[in-house]
């Protein structure tokens, strides 16, 4: 049986009161930072296959079911705002298409094939980078979409939280972060997908700042799509030029971006 779906170390959690459940939750919870950093050399050489792949003109694909293909296209969608970069270098996919990302598709993730004629439709080729995501590290979708794309020259990698699966055996770059037993047994939401999301983090994180995406430590290239992150591009400036407010503000709406104002100056 998998780590993940192995019993919780917790049992009769129905007699439990909220401060018990809460506190049984945050305990298992602290081991999860602890796993992430077990795999950081498996990490690393994913975010170095990432950052040669975008250099080389080519896209990241996420491929992944349920929760797992969420957290994917969730930070395929951050990209874009925090980086600047244009929409579709970051794809996210999951198994049963748009609709599971708010409602689950009953036996999509059991489609070995579907995965790759997901990534077709995107005209996926060797320049781009592929990356699943599973947590039991056993989805057919994942295993099937990474299978196609190493036999068509693509680079693949993987996010699971097994150890020894199926998925990272088929990834020329795995990260396997093992959490072991969840709160609820088997409910992979909990602490696999807090690794998940935190692995994501560091992964596009760290290879957007190293393409250049980040100027010491602020976001640039930020899209200044909300009154919230204008009054933060004016602060950027205001702090790095020694400007006052309205200079900054004028000096924004004149160069549309933080980048674009800082080379102006």
């Amino acid at each position: 049986m998998s780590s993940t779906e192995s019993a919780s170390l917790f049992n009769n959690l129905e007699t439990l009161s909220t401060q018990e459940l809460l506190q049984g939750m945050n305990s298992v919870d602290q081991t999860v930072p602890q796993a992430v950093a077990q795999a950081l050399p498996q990490l690393e050489a994913l975010v170095e296959a990432t950052v040669a792949r975008l250099q080389a003109g080519g896209r990241l694909f996420y491929i992944g079911a349920g929760t797992s293909g969420r957290l994917g296209i969730l930070d395929a969608s951050e990209c874009p705002p925090t980086f600047g970069v244009p929409q579709g270098v970051v794809i996210g996919l999951i198994a049963g298409g748009d609709t599971a990302i708010r409602k689950a598709v009953e036996n999509a993730e059991d489609d070995a094939q579907q995965a790759w004629l997901d990534l077709q439709a995107h005209n996926i080729n060797a320049q781009d980078i592929v990356v699943g995501i599973a947590a039991s590290g056993r989805t057919p979708y994942v295993i099937g979409g990474l299978e196609q794309a190493s036999q068509h020259g693509v680079t693949t990698g993987c996010i699971v939280c097994n150890a020894g699966s199926q998925v990272a055996a088929v990834a020329e770059f795995p990260v396997e972060v093992v959490t072991g037993p969840e709160f609820v047994t088997g409910s992979t939401r909990l602490k696999a997908g807090t690794a998940q999301k935190l692995v994501l983090n560091m992964l596009t994180t760290a290879t957007f700042i190293r393409l250049g995406r980040v100027k010491g430590n602020k976001m640039v290239d930020m899209q200044l799509s909300n009154a919230k992150l204008v009054d933060r591009g004016e602060k950027m400036l205001m702090d790095e030029l020694g400007i006052s407010q309205p200079e900054a503000a004028e000096l924004l709406q004149q160069h549309g971006s933080v980048r674009a104002a800082l080379a102006a100056r």
